[in-house]
């Protein structure tokens, strides 16, 4: 069966008006994908101009790509790694004490291969308190990862994360449970 694009329709998929997308992609260009401004109070200052919730103690890294803010919730003490992409098409939300290392990608969208027309697929993204994603791994759309889980480098999450479990591989499976001194 062919893929045909042309009976592609994601009209349904309304992320904010295409002003306010426009001027968020220029702010995540000069501020957040460069390495012109390392200044987090900067960042957090226009996340939240955008409609993120964001709580106190984010650091924001160089290099760091954030599809739409208005679907953003971050807690407090959140750490983002250089590089870290948040393809937030439907909502991400960050707990308190998340370590999200370089090069992590947190994906909420994807396509539905068994359609011709290739639909859009959105599920939210939840990290819950203390979770540390790893660097370089991936989280796919509606992933939880409970309390305290750890995604070890380079894993893919195609599923939920017991709390304490810490996860490796492609699919991460949990290797053992954390166990916090």
């Amino acid at each position: 069966m062919k893929v045909d694009l042309s009976t592609y329709n994601n009209d349904w998929y309304k992320p904010g008006n295409a002003f306010k997308r426009i001027c968020w992609h220029f702010f995540n260009l000069i501020f957040f994908k460069s390495g012109l401004f390392p200044i987090y109070g900067l960042k957090v200052f226009l996340l939240k101009l955008f409609g993120a919730k964001v709580g106190k103690g984010v650091f924001i890294k160089p290099f760091v790509n954030i599809k739409y803010p208005w679907y953003l919730t971050v807690g407090n003490n959140v750490w983002i790694g250089e590089e870290v992409w948040i393809d937030n098409l439907a909502p991400i939300s960050i707990g308190n004490d998340v370590c999200i290392s370089q090069g992590a990608l947190l994906l909420t969208g994807s396509h539905d291969y068994k359609k011709s027309t290739f639909d859009l697929i959105i599920k939210p993204i939840v990290l819950e308190n203390g979770v540390w994603i790893c660097a370089k791994s991936t989280i796919c759309l509606g992933v939880t990862c409970y309390n305290h889980s750890v995604i070890t480098v380079g894993s893919i999450v195609t599923s939920n994360c017991e709390a304490y479990g810490i996860y490796k591989g492609n699919p991460a499976n949990k290797i053992k449970q954390r166990e916090i001194s």
